[in-house]
């Protein structure tokens, strides 16, 4: 087992996915975008965009139609969000995401430690599969478990999608949960979830400035430096 010096005693990583653990290359907020623009004719800035990263999709579809003032009904919602679901699926089998660097090799070294890893995204399950198969990971091997948007009552920043990675992957005390992502919104659903750690990494969108703002325990280069951060060698 690789050596581990108790820094802190963490069982359990729960990681975000796309900019976290994976790289897509930004489709996801482009098919976001698009589909956002062949509904009110122009894509949607920033300053709105940044409200609905990291959290639940179709959730986000709807918030950024009411934000550009052009909400829609649950049949028009459906119709669009699978319009969104195919673009990006079919983007991923096209140009499939990758692992960021550093990460398949701090994946193995936590695991080695005793650390179980759960993905926890905004994504579908569906999308996730995807993801998961164009890169090799399989549950059970590279991570423990996976939890998706869909098997949450709520998304981010609702702390939903870490109480079902403890429950997937038996781990009861938030003393020794750390949790990891790219956006404020993965930020607030640690901090809502009152894990141990609440940790901000810079491989996504946002700078340290700019995600520092928001709640979180550590700033982090990337998810590679995460062994480091819980004292586990090499």
């Amino acid at each position: 087992m690789t050596e581990r010096n108790h820094v802190f005693m963490i069982t359990l990583a729960a990681l975000d996915m796309a900019g976290t653990t994976v790289d897509d290359g930004g489709a996801v907020y482009a098919a976001l975008r698009n589909t956002v623009a062949q509904r009110v004719g122009a894509q949607p800035p920033d300053r709105i965009m940044v409200r609905w990263t990291g959290t639940d999709k179709r959730a986000a579809l709807a918030g950024l139609l009411a934000d550009l003032g052009a909400p829609v009904d649950r049949p028009e919602l459906d119709r669009l969000y699978g319009e969104f679901h195919d673009q990006l699926l079919t983007t991923y089998q096209e140009t499939p995401p990758v692992p960021l660097p550093g990460v398949p090799e701090a994946l193995t070294r936590l695991r080695e430690a005793g650390v179980k890893i759960a993905l926890q995204t905004g994504y579908s399950a569906k999308i996730a599969e995807t993801i998961l198969a164009g890169i090799g990971w399989r549950i059970g091997e590279e991570v423990d478990a996976v939890i998706t948007s869909d098997q949450v009552p709520v998304s981010r920043p609702a702390p939903y999608l870490i109480f079902r990675a403890m429950e997937a992957t038996g781990v009861r005390d938030l003393a020794e949960v750390a949790v990891a992502g790219d956006t404020p919104n993965d930020l607030g659903a640690g901090s809502n979830a009152r894990a141990a750690l609440v940790i901000g990494v810079l491989t996504g969108e946002y700078d340290a400035a700019e995600l520092g703002r928001h709640r979180h325990t550590h700033l982090l280069p990337g998810v590679a430096d995460l062994p480091a951060l819980l004292g586990i060698g090499s």
